[in-house]
């Protein structure tokens, strides 16, 4: 993409609603515009991190053997008076009513409506498990959405449901994906950590939320540090090994790690003191098991192996993608913009040309341009008639991982300038060894 054609409305002053690292960021990179309080636009630079998480967000969940659907925002209150939840939920639930006198809500969370279709589809233990899951817009009405897309009224959440015919095979399901969400947020740069939970109002004796440390986070959280060394890496899983799963959730969920809903101080002062730490926490991800909760009152019933009806065991299991955003931008910025992680970031490098018009520099940032794109890379081309100065502002800002430098001087010594965002160094190479060194970045092939 060339930076001349892009949507980029950049700001150069921190707004002056913007409470919070990420939200102030988010503004000034022009990647949000708020519509109204807790209601943001996705402007195009935002719109793309977004996609880039959620495409990671499908990605593990397929591969962990899950099933992939959508289901609508607006929802029944036929089904979630079924589950006795309708009265209790709370205000923070859009209810509407349609032309026709029909009670309504904008979906909060789908346990009613998932259940209502699989009652509606499946009746053997046969077709179990059962995972399905979808990436929709929710809507909670927050009494004060504050700090941009870390607390808004509308987000974009993975929300997925398992079915299984009894509690040993739900607790496996429950496993598979604490281990498929590791997986998920490593991708994505973050070292979320597995805590143990209070269900809220989604109800269920098992929950972990999974947090990032952060000063901004909503949450206390209290955990020993041992936790931090660990790492789950390229490891290969097999999802159907109940053995495996276990294994890497015992790993991962025995060192202490708890919100304040459920800190024993008694079991945290057994830790070394050198290990106990207290922070802030961003919750970007919560899983339950909740039993027959849903199933037996909504009447979700499978014949078992004697064939004899049983209600079946489910759980559900959340990532709030779009707060991933801020959670990543509050993990990973300095105090000139974000940092992006390569997962996630919305272009893989920038192309900077500080001498627009010269025959010699333009014609270098188009091959480069060229060659990039070819190897199935996508670059952002500032090859407006700018200021270095401000080109650079413009770059750190907005936190593309790596930036290329095309100047005048350099191209007489047949080199361009490759600059890491996240450290500052800076390095003098030729353009053939800065496309190499971006493409194995990457894992692209070059040739």
């Amino acid at each position: 993409m060339r930076l001349s054609r892009y949507f980029l409305p950049v700001l150069k002053e921190n707004p002056a609603e913007a409470q919070i690292v990420s939200h102030r960021l988010m503004l000034r990179a022009g990647m949000i515009k708020q519509a109204q309080a807790g209601i943001y636009s996705w402007l195009p630079l935002g719109f793309k991190v977004l996609k880039n998480i959620e495409n990671i967000v499908h990605e593990e969940q397929v591969r962990a053997g899950h099933i992939p659907m959508l289901m609508p925002t607006l929802q029944s209150a036929d089904l979630w008076r079924e589950s006795g939840r309708y009265d209790v939920y709370g205000e923070e639930m859009l209810r509407v009513t349609d032309r026709h006198g029909r009670d309504m809500l904008y979906g909060p969370t789908n346990e009613e409506l998932i259940t209502d279709i699989f009652r509606s589809h499946v009746s053997s233990y046969k077709d179990l498990p059962m995972t399905l899951y979808h990436i929709q817009w929710k809507f909670r009405d927050e009494i004060r959405p504050r700090f941009g897309v870390m607390r808004g009224r509308e987000f974009l959440m993975k929300d997925g449901y398992n079915f299984d015919v009894d509690k040993a095979s739900a607790l496996h399901a429950y496993n598979r994906h604490m281990v498929s969400y590791l997986r998920t947020y490593e991708r994505m740069g973050l070292h979320a950590i597995p805590m143990r939970a209070d269900s809220g109002p989604i109800g269920g004796d098992n929950t972990h939320e999974f947090l990032v440390l952060a000063d901004t986070g909503e949450s206390e959280v209290f955990y020993d540090s041992a936790i931090l060394d660990l790492k789950f890496g390229d490891r290969v899983v097999n999802f159907g090994d109940w053995d495996e799963c276990a294994a890497i959730v015992k790993e991962w969920t025995t060192p202490y790690a708890r919100t304040d809903e459920t800190h024993d101080p008694a079991l945290f002062e057994a830790i070394p003191e050198a290990r106990r730490k207290s922070s802030r926490g961003i919750e970007v991800g919560q899983i339950f098991y909740f039993g027959t909760k849903y199933s037996e009152p909504l009447g979700a019933t499978v014949q078992n192996a004697e064939g004899k009806p049983v209600p079946v065991h489910m759980g559900s299991h959340g990532i709030g993608v779009s707060r991933l955003l801020g959670a990543i931008i509050e993990a990973s910025h300095d105090d000139n913009g974000i940092i992006w992680p390569e997962g996630v970031t919305p272009f893989h490098c920038g192309i900077v040309n500080l001498k627009q018009g010269d025959d010699e520099a333009d014609a270098a940032c188009e091959a480069l341009y060229a060659a990039l794109t070819a190897i199935g890379l996508e670059p952002l081309y500032d090859d407006r008639k700018e200021r270095a100065g401000g080109k650079f502002a413009t770059m750190d800002l907005i936190g593309l991982p790596w930036r290329i430098t095309v100047g005048p001087r350099g191209l007489k010594n047949g080199v361009v300038e490759l600059t890491s965002r996240r450290t500052g160094e800076s390095e003098e190479l030729s353009p053939e060894a800065a496309i190499e060194k971006i493409a194995a970045i990457y894992g692209k092939i070059v040739g």
